[in-house]
């Protein structure tokens, strides 16, 4: 399964699913389900995956919806975020390579560390296309959902406009009304 570089950023951070009024959603509850998820989304797992990397799995999650926060406009701390980012390449070994004389980044750690390795892989190439602008989540701060603004003008806000922006519209609509009375 090929999975682009935009659609594997986006389901990884949607692995934690916010449902408005109704909880959370977690889909990497133990270092097997990581694994497994990585592995359904062609991400490679080589060796061991122990419950403490757990915890760098979705540490880095949790800083990239930081980052596609701040992509949608949000004003959110990014430089922790970005430490955190940096932090899981250093750990993922990631190093230049040229296969048939293209470059790409390659992770060369094993284990859950290497896996992750490919989803910071996933983002400096995301940024070295132009794409990353266009990856967001979406403002409803019950919600988070990550998704790719393919807008002409890259101005969506919401993961979607009937569910949160219309949500979000009525509330405004609802502020406006009460302010005005």
């Amino acid at each position: 399964m090929t999975v682009t570089d935009s659609d594997l950023i986006e389901a990884f951070v949607n692995t934690l699913h916010r449902h408005p009024g109704a909880g959370d959603e977690e889909s990497l509850p133990d270092a097997g389900a990581v694994r497994q998820w990585l592995t359904d989304h062609g991400v490679a797992v080589v060796g061991r995956v122990e419950s403490a990397d757990l915890e760098h799995a979705v540490e880095l999650r949790e800083a990239l919806r930081t980052l596609l926060l701040a992509n949608n406009g949000l004003d959110v701390a990014t430089a922790p975020a970005w430490r955190v980012v940096d932090e899981a390449a250093r750990r993922a070994r990631i190093e230049l390579r040229f296969q048939h004389g293209v470059p790409e980044l390659v992770s060369t750690a094993p284990g859950l560390d290497g896996a992750l390795g490919r989803i910071v892989a996933a983002v400096q190439a995301m940024i070295a296309t132009g794409g990353w602008p266009r990856l967001k989540a979406c403002r409803a701060g019950d919600c988070h959902w990550a998704f790719e603004d393919v807008s002409k003008n890259q101005s969506r806000a919401w993961c979607s406009m009937s569910s949160c922006g219309n949500r979000e519209k009525a509330r405004t609509f609802r502020r406006r009304r009460v302010d005005s009375a």
